[in-house]
This record gives C-alpha cells, sequence and structure tokens, in this order.
C-alpha cells in the first residue's frame, strides 16, 4: 500500500501491513521496545488479532532495528521520533486515522511524540517506560558506553548516542502531563524491567481520559497467557473508545 517508507535520512523502514476492513479508516500502528522489532511475538500477537477484529495495522521496526536501514547504535528516543512522525505522514496522507501502541520504549516514543503531533488521536503504552534515565542506569549502569553490549547481547552496542539520550530526556511525565488524548495503559504486576508503578503514575488525576489494566502476574513480555490478556485489553478498549468517537 505504501511501498517504500523511509525517514527524513532516507533509512528504509520496514514494515507489515495487516488490513482490516475497509470501511474502518482507523490505522493501529505499533511500535517495539529496547532490541525488539516489528516480529516480536507480542508486536505480531496484537497486530493479527485487532486486524481481525476489522482494523487495519501497521507494524514496523524502528530504523536501525530488525530489517529497517540504520544502525542500532543511532537507535534512540529522539531518532525513533522521527521515524513514528515520517509514518504517521503517509498514514494520513492516505487517509488513515493514526492510533499508536507502544511498547517499553516504544511506548515512550508513543508519549513524547504524542505531546508534540496531533496527529495520533488514541494511544496505547503497553509496559511502557516512563523514567528512561532511571531505566538506563538500572538496566545498563554496569556497562561502558561504546564498548559493552546491552544485556550481554553482542548484537546490541550500548552507545554513547542512546545513553545521552536517555538522560537527558529523563523522564517522559512531564510531557505527559499536557495529554488530553485517549490513552490505554497496559501493565504486568510481576514487570521485572519496568515497574507497575511506573504506569500508575501517568494515570493519577487523569481518571476521566487515561484507563489503567494491570495483568496480574504477568511479566515485561507479557509471555503466556498474559499475551491474550493483553490483546483482550486493546481490543475491548479501542472498541468503546471508537463506539464514542
Amino acid at each position: 500500500m505504501f511501498e517504500v517508507i523511509k525517514n527524513k535520512q532516507g533509512e528504509k523502514i520496514d514494515y507489515t501491513l495487516h488490513y482490516g476492513s475497509e470501511k474502518n479508516r482507523f490505522l493501529l500502528i505499533v511500535g517495539h521496545g529496547v532490541t525488539g522489532d516489528k516480529d516480536h511475538p507480542l508486536v505480531t500477537a496484537l497486530s493479527e488479532r485487532v486486524a481481525k477484529e476489522g482494523m487495519s495495522v501497521l507494524r514496523f521496526s524502528f530504523t536501525g532495528n530488525g530489517n529497517s536501514e540504520g544502525m542500532f547504535k543511532e537507535s534512540t528516543i529522539s531518532k525513533e521520533i522521527e521515524d513514528l512522525q515520517t509514518i504517521l505522514t503517509v498514514a494520513t496522507e492516505y487517509g488513515w486515522r493514526p492510533i499508536f501502541a507502544g511498547h517499553n520504549m516504544g511506548s515512550a516514543v508513543g508519549v513524547l511524540t504524542a505531546s508534540l503531533d496531533s496527529r495520533i488521536q488514541l494511544l496505547i503504552s503497553l509496559a511502557g517506560m516512563v523514567k528512561t534515565e532511571v531505566f538506563c542506569e538500572t538496566e545498563f549502569g554496569t556497562v561502558v558506553p561504546g564498548q559493552g553490549y546491552m544485556w550481554g547481547n553482542p548484537n546490541y552496542p550500548l552507545s554513547e548516542e542512546f545513553v545521552n539520550d536517555m538522560k537527558q530526556i529523563k523522564s517522559v511525565l512531564p510531557r505527559a502531563s499536557g495529554l488530553g488524548l485517549p490513552w490505554l495503559l497496559v501493565h504486568g504486576t510481576s514487570d521485572e524491567i519496568v515497574p507497575v508503578t511506573d504506569s500508575q503514575l501517568l494515570v493519577q488525576k487523569f481518571e476521566t481520559s487515561r484507563e489503567l489494566v494491570e495483568i496480574d502476574g504477568a511479566c515485561h513480555q507479557f509471555s503466556g497467557n498474559s499475551t491474550n490478556k493483553l490483546v483482550d485489553s486493546v481490543i475491548d478498549w479501542l472498541g468503546r473508545k471508537l463506539q464514542i468517537n
């Protein structure tokens, strides 16, 4: 449909498009987390189920990840915001009404993009990263940027660009405070990477526009039956919100 999508650096963004009903002009755009890609099991499961319900879905790999062009060491939240805005531009040019769902760092990308780009009409955060500086320190504090690797995996070098960007952003909370769009947050109570308390912070004082679903016992990847619970929650929420809208 979109043929080749390239960001402003000219790097090709790899994506898969799942068609829903032709009458439904909403498009769910799904972004992955750190070291993930568009074929992450959670991303794929969500995309396939939502498309079966009648909404088209575009899942993609941020540049530097998966089969998208670019270098992984340049994969930062700030650059991924630019990738997402590229996709939003293409989607709206084709007449789609964008909804964004992001997992882990992809959620932070969605929040920060929505704070400066009104084209995102509904927002979904899945185990969303909130305190970026704390995340970086907790997960990679003992790794030397430019020399070591994320979680010891040589495919994912920890770059100075990544660390500096995470520290500069520090937290998405200040920018999130200005968001009034409908927002669903789904988080596992046993998340070992991003604590559920991060999502709880985002819904405080925003109970009318934001909804938090806590999945008991779910880990950060929502593995096992938690995947189905997450997808069911997203589909239920989308159905309720789009009936209203």
